[in-house]
């Protein structure tokens, strides 16, 4: 019986379901664990939540300037660069 209900739920065109469901939710959860232990706004513990408002703009700076959008900063905003070149710069 209990081979009958997975039979069910694990057939292969519910597979690519699965599997955009499970990097949608690990997405969010990267974002959150970044969210609670890097975002300078966000106090978890007791003595900062005291504090009131912070005049700490490195900080946040820091936070905001994260290594993708430094390193995407530096590309080009193509999505198939190779086949731009090819159709607008033409021999």
């Amino acid at each position: 019986m209990v081979s009958l209900k997975w039979n069910r739920w694990l057939r292969p065109e519910v597979l690519p379901l699965f599997a955009a469901t499970g990097v949608a939710v690990s997405i969010c959860a990267m974002q959150l664990v970044r969210n609670i232990t890097g975002n300078p706004e966000v106090r978890v513990n007791k003595e900062k939540r005291t504090q009131g408002v912070f005049d700490n703009y490195a900080e946040g700076e820091q936070y905001a300037e994260h290594g993708l959008r430094k390193f995407l900063r530096t590309q080009t905003p193509e999505i198939m660069p190779s086949i731009n070149r090819f159709f607008s710069n033409p021999n």
